[in-house]
Order: C-alpha cells, then structure tokens, then sequence
C-alpha cells in the first residue's frame, strides 16, 4: 500500500506515532492505532502515540498479528513505514506465544518452539532458581507455586509466557439468569457484555481462564461479571473497591440471577461472611497490624475452593493484591476496568498475573448504540485572586499545587455551573476535604468522604437516586463504583494530580443511559497559569483516546 501525503499519519523511527488532528482520516486512525498504541500526548493539532511492547502483547493476545499492524499503519502514513519500527513490531509481537507454560504430570513445563533460546533463558539468575530439569529439549520443569513468579520475570525479560497450563475446576454451584428482575423488568445479556465473557471463558481452539475485559463505566462490567458466573456455575469470589460497591454487586447478583441473599456473603471490616458467592474489599485483603506483618485475611483466598476470582476495577489493585494472586494462578482470574492505565506503572503484572486484555470496545461505539450516555467534557479555566497570584510565585512546588486545587475563585464557577443546571442531579468530586466541606457549605449539599459510615453513605446515594438530593458532594469515594444512573452533571474541583484513570472513573459517574436521553455534562475546574493546568492536560489523555475533547471555557463565560 503506497503512502500518501494525504494520510493523517507519520510513524517515526523512535515507534513514537503522530497522528494529525485536522483530518478527514482522524478518527478512523485514531480506532485503528488505538488498538496496539498508547495515547502520550493530546494536544490542539497534533496527537502523539507509542508503540510499546505490552501494548503489542496486549494487541496479540486480542487475535492482531503483526502483518495486522503494519497494514494498519500502512493505510493511514504519509509517508513509508521506518523499516527498524516494522521489525520491532514483529520481533515483539512474535515474542507472545514464543514461551508457552502448560501442565505435564502434576506439574508445570515451561516450552518452546526454539529451544537454545530457552536455555538461554534459564540461565538467566531470575529464572535459574525457578526451573528444574529439562523435559526433552523443548521443555523445563516449573513448580506449580513458581507459576506466577516466573511469569512476571519473563516478561521482565521481554518474553511473555502464554499460560495453558489451565486451571482447577472449584467446587460446583449453581448460577442462572433470570428472565426478569425483581421489579419485574425483562433482563437480557447485551451482546457485547455476553461477546466479553465468552472471550474470557475460551474455547477449544482458544482456551481463556484469566484476562481482563475492558468496558467504560455504566456499561454494565458487573453483568459481564455475572454472565461469566453463570457459564461456570463454580464458588466465586468477588474483589471490590469498598463496601458500597460490594453493596451494589449484591443488589445485581440477588436483582438479576438466582441465587438466594444466604447465598452471598459479604467479607470486609463491618461483616466477615464467606459463602459460595462471597464478596471482599481490598482494603480488608491489605490489612495488617503493622508494616512488617502478616496480612490477617489473605487465607480468604485458599479457605474455599473457588472456581473463579473476578477483579473488580482491577486498575486499582492494590499492590499486595498482586502478591497474593501470583499464589493462585491455578484458579481462573477475570478483571474488570474502565481502563487499563494504571499509575504506578504496574501494567506488566496485571497482565501476567490477571491475564491479558481479552475484550475492548471503543466508549463512543457504545455511546452511538445508546448503552451508554452522550457525554460533554467542559474545561473551565479560572484566575487566582490577585493576591493568590501574587503569593503563588513564592510557594514551593506543593504548595502551589495545592494552592491551585483549592482555588477559592473555583467555588464562583461551581455554583454559576448548579445555577445553570437547576433540576439536573450534580455530583460534585474532589480531592481535599476541607475544600469539599467548603464546598458542600456553601451549596447547602450532603457530603460523603471516606470517614462517612457505611450506612450514611447507602442512605444518602438512596435519596440521590430517589431524587430526594439533587446536589451530592464527594471526596475521592467517588472515583469507585457506585450506583447513581440518574447523576447527569458532574463537576472536578480537584484531584490526583495527572492521573488519567481518575479522570475516567469520574466521568463514569454519569454515563449511564438516561431516561429521558439527556446529554451528561462533565466540567472540571482548573486554575489558569498554574501546574494544575498541565495535569488537566495529561488527565485528559485516555478520555481523548476515547473520542471525547474538551470545550474550553473560562470563567467569564460560564
């Protein structure tokens, strides 16, 4: 395929790809490249991705080979492809599947289609110790309790493992959908919820077991969650973000399967339960006494034989999390997320020890066939008071950070953006307590932060859903799932720095369908002249690669 100047395309030597913004092919490249790139930068006219490794790998395991790629990046360049870019894409991508771990006799082995460099491989420090005996010339016994550590250290080593080793059945229990909610409403699996889940589960020919499905927020993960449930019919346990998602799982399994509520149990710091479903938060799984010992629940994961382990909002995994999945690779594992950005850099292990991405769909794809909310993403730019702006310049770094999150001109915006959406159910979000607390003050609205109790934060989402509060303000607990499909504003008044998977989440808070089909409004409230704007920008960045763009306004326009 010849190049064409035309093209909205450049690749560039360093596999960094530039993508034209003003151009007829934008967004079909933008669909194309988004698949086995990542979005670093989104400026007005330019967008600038890069090709790495895992994104390959990920792009692999999804069915994309490498001649996929190239053709892709062929159909959309101006100019030829850099000949070193397009053997990197087929060194790496023919890298997945180059080491295979399957079961042999109890155990594991370790294969290979080129066995010196296998040997080579098992020379290596980290892996020597986990090896055994070699099993002919294209294979080397692995313990089966090395199964996840040897994996995170191939791919360490530029080398992924494709785990067909398999997985322990678990103790049967019976799982079915019903034809109707509770409220008497049909319910049916969605085609791509049912499409997810079947790419998890497998086939013959292409064996699942562990993976992530990757789905934007209000598009349903908890059924595709389910559905899976369904199809395995074994004990599950279910990793939540906090209670009140751990609330709102069970409300979805009682609503939409058969299972009695004696069936589901709840595992957390209120209720220690473990039933044939039972549900867990992070926090409880990471608790322990002091920083040097042991985590007190982790046995939750062996004390019943389980059959499956969904991950919800695996993006926010907590660290320890992972040690104690690396010991139970034997067990099917299925994530769940929004996105897989995750800002401690810990990609490589939600793909060795989850499983790699088996499921993406676009978030405009959905948004067209109405499964989720139409979306607005307004920026609105705010000065500092003059003599903020005077004593800014004299503030260490972290200081005028936070000098500009808590922005006092920011409460002017916020309530000339509720004035304006009079009727509209608005969710406030930020970072800082004591902003928030100003916040909720001054526009005579409810609070919830992480010191809420349990039952006051389930009392207050009710009345939010009831329509009884139309104004909701909410700390960083409403980055996590939570259950308010009628919230159709909502407004950042601060947040993680740069972090582009908060900027996700929240957004998901008001993409839920509509009743009545209105447009949801996503502001966010930056401070003009400061660090605060450039961590908007590279917040902005998976949004962006979604196909959303942000409407900039300033404050005297609002």
């Amino acid at each position: 395929m010849a190049p064409n100047p035309q093209n909205p395309l450049i690749v560039q030597s360093n596999s960094a790809v530039l993508l034209e913004v003003d151009n007829p092919l934008f967004a079909e490249a933008r669909n194309a490249v988004g698949q086995f790139a990542h979005l670093d930068k989104s400026p007005e006219h330019i967008h600038t991705y890069s090709i790495t490794p895992l994104s390959l790998w990920n792009a692999a395991a999804l069915g994309l080979a490498a001649s996929d790629v190239e053709e892709r990046l062929e159909r959309y360049s101006k100019y030829p492809l850099p000949r070193n870019v397009v053997d990197d894409i087929k060194e790496l991508m023919g890298r997945f599947g180059k080491l295979v771990l399957e079961g042999a006799d109890g155990g594991l082995v370790l294969r290979s289609a080129d066995p010196e460099m296998l040997r080579q491989l098992c020379r290596h420090p980290q892996v020597a110790p986990l090896v055994g005996q070699f099993a002919g010339e294209s294979g080397v016994a692995v313990a089966p309790r090395h199964r996840g550590l040897i994996k995170q250290v191939l791919i360490g080593l530029g080398y992924p493992a494709h785990d067909l080793a398999g997985y322990v059945d678990g103790d049967p229990h019976a799982v079915s959908l019903r034809d109707a909610m509770l409220s008497g409403a049909p319910f049916a699996v969605r085609g791509y919820q049912r499409q997810a889940a079947e790419s998890f589960i497998g086939s013959v020919k292409s064996p699942g077991g562990s993976g992530v499905v990757v789905l934007p927020c209000g598009a349903g993960k908890t059924v595709v969650g389910i559905y899976a449930m369904s199809l395995l019919k074994r004990r599950t346990l279910i990793l939540v973000t906090n209670v009140t998602a751990a609330h709102q799982w069970k409300r979805e399994i009682l609503d939409k399967t058969s299972l009695r509520d004696d069936e589901v149990g709840e595992y957390s710091g209120d209720v220690k339960e473990v039933r044939p479903v039972t549900l867990a938060t992070y926090q409880i799984l990471t608790y322990r006494k002091s920083k040097g010992s042991e985590f007190l629940h982790y046995d939750i994961f062996n004390s019943q034989n389980w059959g499956l382990i969904i991950y919800d909002e695996v993006h926010l995994l907590p660290a320890p999390v992972f040690k104690f999945t690396a010991d139970i690779q034997a067990r099917r594992r299925l994530g769940l997320t929004a996105t897989l950005v995750r800002e401690d850099g810990l990609e490589n292990d939600v793909f060795t020890l989850i499983g790699p991405k088996k499921f993406d769909v676009p978030w405009k794809d959905l948004e067209r066939q109405g499964w989720i909310a139409t979306a607005k993403c307004v920026e609105i730019r705010v000065d500092l008071p003059q003599a903020e702006k005077l004593r800014y310049l004299s503030l260490t770094p972290r200081q005028q950070i936070r000098l500009a999150y808590e922005n006092p001109n920011k409460l002017i915006a916020a309530k000339e953006i509720v004035d304006s959406h009079k009727g509209d159910n608005i969710l406030i979000i930020g970072q800082y307590i004591t902003q928030l607390e100003l916040f909720a003050k001054e526009l005579g609205a409810p609070i919830i932060t992480g010191s809420t109790a349990n039952k006051r934060r389930d009392e207050l989402y009710k009345q939010f859903r009831d329509g009884d509060v139309k104004v909701l303000v909410l700390s960083k607990v409403g980055n996590f799932a939570i259950d308010l499909p009628d919230a159709n504003v909502a407004v950042q008044i601060s947040g993680s720095f740069g972090s582009r998977q908060e900027e996700a989440q929240r957004l998901g808070r008001i993409l839920r369908p509509k009743k009545r089909g209105e447009q949801a409004v996503f502001y966010s409230i930056v401070t003009r002249e400061s660090k605060e704007l450039d961590f908007a920008m590279n917040r902005q960045l998976f949004l962006t690669e979604q196909g959303y763009s942000y409407d900039i306004r300033y404050c005297e326009d609002v």
